[in-house]
C-alpha cells in the first residue's frame, strides 16, 4: 500500500488510541510488525495554546518512521495550524480524527460529530492539506447512526480535496464499541474512491485480517483494541499475510518480559508516578487469560511504583510456570 511517497508493506497498522498508542507502545507494536503507527489524538485547540501535554503526545523516538500524528478539531483554520505544528515534529503524515465517539469530544463538534457536517468536514481536510507538505489521511466512522451512513460520500469529497488515504472504522458513532463492526461499510467506501482504504474494526486474528481484505477490497488493516496486552498480533498477521504461516502465541515468559519492558519504557518516558498509574490497566491486559490470574490483575490497580509492578509480574510468572500454563 502506498500513501504519498511511503510504501506500507505489509499494510498492518496500529490505530491511534488515547492512553495506549504513546511512544512506548508504538515502539513495541513496531518491533512486533506494525508497519505504520499513529499517535494518540492531539487536540488542535490545546496544541495552539501551547499545551505541554499536546507536545508530549507528539514526541517520537529517534528513527520512529513511518509515524503519523493524529489531530482533532472542527475549525478549519485551527486544524491547519495544528497540522503545521505537527509536521514540524518530524512525522510522516497527518491523520485527521473524524471517528472519536466520546461525548466530551463530540459536544465540541469534533471527532465523529463532523460526520453530521459535510461542508465543515471537507473544509477541515482541505485546509489541513494546504497547510502541510506531507500526506494527509482521515479516520472516520461509517456515519452518525445507521440512518445516516455518510462515510462513502465524504470519502469521495476528501479525496477530491487532497486526502491520500481513508481509514474506516466499520461502526457508527451510535454503535460506540459494543455493536459488531459491519465490514460492508468498508466495501462501500472502497468502491467510491481510488486512494487507499484501510479497514478497522473486529480484526482479532490473522484470518480476520485476510477475510476483511477479501470481503471489502481494503488495502490494509488497522488494529486497535485487539492489540491490548497482545502486541504480537501484528507479527501474527504479518506472517500470515506474507507466508500463510501461523506463529505460536506467546508463552508466559514472553508476556512477562514484554510487560516488564513496557513498564520500564513508560517510566523512562513519563516518570514513575504517571507511568505506573497509566500501566495499571495495561498490565491487567498482559496478565489476563490464565486460571487464577484474576487475583494478580485486581492487584494491578493498587500499584504505585516500578518495583511493585515488577514484583507483581515476577510473582505472576512463577504462578503461571507452576501451573504449567500455555498461552492461547
Amino acid at each position: 500500500m502506498k500513501i504519498g511517497p511511503m510504501i506500507i508493506d505489509p499494510p498492518v497498522m496500529l490505530a491511534p488510541m488515547a492512553g495506549v498508542s504513546n511512544r512506548a507502545y508504538r515502539s513495541i507494536a513496531r518491533r512486533q510488525g506494525a508497519t505504520l503507527c499513529i499517535t494518540e489524538m492531539v487536540n488542535a485547540n490545546a496544541l495552539l495554546h501551547n499545551s505541554a501535554k499536546s507536545f508530549w503526545l507528539m514526541e517520537m523516538d529517534p528513527g520512529e518512521h513511518p509515524v503519523g500524528i493524529q489531530i482533532a478539531g472542527s475549525t478549519p483554520e485551527v486544524m491547519a495550524e495544528a497540522a503545521y505544528q505537527a509536521e514540524r515534529q518530524g512525522c510522516d503524515l497527518i491523520d485527521i480524527n473524524m471517528g472519536c465517539p466520546v461525548p466530551k469530544v463530540v459536544k465540541n463538534g469534533d471527532g465523529s460529530a463532523l460526520l453530521n457536517d459535510a461542508d465543515r468536514a471537507v473544509s477541515v481536510v482541505r485546509e489541513v492539506v494546504s497547510a502541510v507538505k506531507i500526506p494527509v489521511t482521515v479516520k472516520v466512522r461509517a456515519g452518525w447512526n445507521h440512518n445516516s451512513i455518510t462515510a462513502p460520500s465524504l470519502a469521495e469529497s476528501f479525496e477530491r480535496v487532497g486526502a491520500r488515504a481513508i481509514t474506516i472504522h466499520a461502526r457508527t458513532r451510535d454503535d460506540l464499541y459494543t455493536r459488531p463492526a459491519n465490514w460492508d461499510f468498508i466495501r462501500q467506501v472502497k468502491e467510491r474512491v481510488d486512494i487507499p482504504v484501510v479497514g478497522n474494526g473486529d480484526v482479532r486474528t490473522p484470518e480476520d485480517a485476510v477475510r476483511m481484505i477479501e470481503q471489502t477490497g481494503a488495502d490494509g488493516v488497522m488494529i486497535g483494541r485487539a492489540s491490548f496486552g497482545d502486541p504480537w498480533i501484528f507479527r501474527r498477521i504479518t506472517e500470515f499475510v506474507r507466508a500463510g504461516r501461523h506463529l505460536d502465541p506467546p508463552d508466559a515468559l514472553e508476556r512477562a518480559e514484554m510487560a516488564l519492558y513496557h513498564v520500564r519504557r513508560m517510566v523512562e518516558i513519563k516518570g514513575e508516578t504517571v507511568a505506573i498509574r497509566e500501566m495499571r490497566k495495561q498490565l491487567t491486559w498482559y496478565l489476563r487469560g490464565t486460571p487464577g490470574s484474576n487475583t494478580y490483575r485486581n492487584r494491578c490497580y493498587a500499584l504505585n511504583t516500578r518495583d511493585e509492578a515488577e514484583n507483581l509480574i515476577h510473582e505472576w510468572l512463577n504462578h503461571a510456570r507452576n501451573e504449567e500454563l500455555s498461552w492461547i
